[in-house]
């Protein structure tokens, strides 16, 4: 099997990538992943949405798995396979902010418990780290930034790689506002 990935938006997918997909006999991924990829999917690969994650451990050895960003980047590179990296909104997000990632402590609360998260943020930042932060729609920005020192950086970045990309900054004291579904946020830079 091989886990590919499909960058975090449009035209973020690697030529290794690509050359996995255009030999690819079977493709299974998200909608959002099939359709950021599409026009690299053979026309005779059998195409399938993925609906039920646990058994994707199940599938052929020959099967294209697509995970967007990266896989590692709490994507599907959990799975046994050979794993292709893609474009993740980390690699991105700083790329667009010009701000290095050599000291970045990575926390993730896509679906995972927020005040844990927002926990281990003030506790990196305290720790001089700067914070990138995985997160999912419900993640309030404003209990963020208050757990913060209010001269803490913070930068929202949404839709990475679409047509419709927004990075807005601010401070923990005046923090950016969250316009999108799809974004992630850097603390402490």
């Amino acid at each position: 099997m091989k886990i590919v990935g499909v960058g975090c938006g449009e035209g973020m997918l690697t030529k290794e990538a690509e050359t996995a997909l255009r030999e690819a006999k079977s493709v299974y991924g998200s909608k959002r992943a099939i359709e950021l990829v599409r026009a690299s999917i053979p026309k005779d690969a059998d195409v399938v949405e993925i609906t039920d994650y646990k058994a994707l451990r199940t599938l052929p050895d020959d099967a294209v798995v697509l995970s967007t960003g990266d896989p590692l980047m709490a994507g599907l590179g959990y799975l046994p396979g050979e794993v292709i990296p893609g474009i993740s909104s980390m690699q991105t997000a700083f790329a667009r902010l010009h701000v290095p990632w050599t000291d970045v402590a990575v926390v993730n609360a896509h679906g995972k418990d927020h005040k844990a998260a927002v926990s281990r943020t003030v506790q990196d930042i305290a720790a001089g780290h700067t914070v990138f932060l995985i997160a999912d729609p419900d993640l309030s920005i404003d209990e963020l930034a208050r757990s913060l020192s209010p001269s803490v950086r913070i930068a929202v970045c949404e839709d990475l790689g679409y047509p419709n990309e927004r990075i807005a900054q601010g401070t923990a004291g005046n923090p950016p506002k969250v316009l999108s579904r799809l974004f992630c946020i850097i603390c402490g830079y």
